[in-house]
């Protein structure tokens, strides 16, 4: 008995789905590379660490890139009108994809979830739940990817609707939690720093308006593919996410010299940390901490010059102050 093949599909939701994800992902992915060039060449004394890890990031999307044009030249040119294929087993490049795109969201939410540590004043606890949020959806990503090269089909992709869902949600959660985390201390900060309100919004606003980005194309994915799981619309998608998790992190470490005038580290000399807020802002309220964190001592003149901007009244005092290092 000859095998029935199921209705054609709409070209529209699967390979113009397809080409529409691949054109936005290398838009997403242009920007990201002049965001490496930016950090490069405006800190080029920054920590060996931060330069391996954002050489680390470019490499892995310029993979994820390359795993996604595969994809659509596998389905649009080598199966060019072979309806079939788009039923058939998935191409082994659209799986590591997932894979990849994954790999990279965890090592942005883990730099994020350190910098809530140190604004939260070493909150083990907090920090904690992050991370395990975090390695959490890595573990169900891996799943999935080892599931998916076991299916017969496309179609058969509903049957790992369940594991999908649980890993785009704990990233919508992720995502939102490190922005409500850094909103809440920083604006517990605003009360601490008389000097600082201004750059403390300013931070406020990048938090928020990196999770929302991040938190509302995961949310997106998330109820594509429990609604559509049939066509390739949820893939358009989640080509662009892992994306916008690179583009945010570098934009974290990038905007630290528009943020401070001058930049949060130095960027002719070595830097040690990241650091927002410093000793040399004076301390006004005492807010409740865990633990207080050393400050390590380098050149912190532009604090002094922000100050001045800010009010010329005020006199450097309180020099005996307790002293605490705010992560980047």
């Amino acid at each position: 008995m000859a095998t029935l093949i199921p209705s054609p599909p709409a070209f529209d939701n699967t390979l113009g789905a397809l080409l529409i994800g691949f054109g936005a992902s290398a838009v997403a992915y242009g920007m990201f590379t002049i965001q490496v060039y930016t950090y490069y060449r405006r800190y080029p004394s920054d920590k060996a660490g931060y330069k391996a890890l954002v050489a680390l990031l470019w490499i892995l999307e310029t993979a994820d890139q390359a795993l996604i044009g595969h994809c659509v030249y596998y389905y649009s040119i080598t199966n060019y009108m072979n309806i079939a294929a788009l039923f058939g087993k998935p191409v082994w490049s659209i799986i590591l994809q997932m894979t990849i795109g994954a790999l990279v969201g965890t090592v942005v939410k883990l730099c994020f979830s350190m910098r809530v540590w140190r604004f939260s004043y070493r909150n083990w606890w907090l920090t904690g739940i992050l991370m395990l949020l975090t390695f959490g959806q890595m573990g169900l990503a891996i799943t999935f990817t080892i599931k998916s090269f076991e299916l017969p089909g496309f179609p058969d992709l509903v049957n790992l609707r369940v594991v999908g869902s649980i890993s785009l949600g704990l990233g919508v959660i992720n995502d939102m939690a490190v922005a409500a985390a850094l909103c809440y201390y920083l604006q517990s900060m605003r009360s601490s720093y008389s000097n600082a309100d201004s750059m403390i919004r300013t931070l406020t606003i990048y938090a928020v308006n990196t999770g929302v980005l991040t938190s509302a194309c995961s949310f997106a994915t998330l109820i594509i593919f429990d609604f559509m799981p049939n066509n390739f619309i949820f893939i358009c998608c989640y080509f662009v996410l892992s994306k916008l998790y690179a583009i945010s992190f570098l934009a974290t470490l990038n905007t630290r010299k528009i943020i401070r005038g001058r930049g949060t580290d130095r960027e002719h000399g070595k830097t040690t940390s990241f650091q927002m807020v410093t000793d040399s802002m004076q301390r006004t309220i005492n807010i409740p901490m865990q633990m207080p964190m050393p400050t390590i001592q380098e050149d912190l003149d532009y604090i002094e010059e922000y100050q001045k901007s800010q009010t010329r009244s005020q006199d450097s005092t309180h020099s005996s102050a307790p002293h605490y290092a705010i992560g980047w």
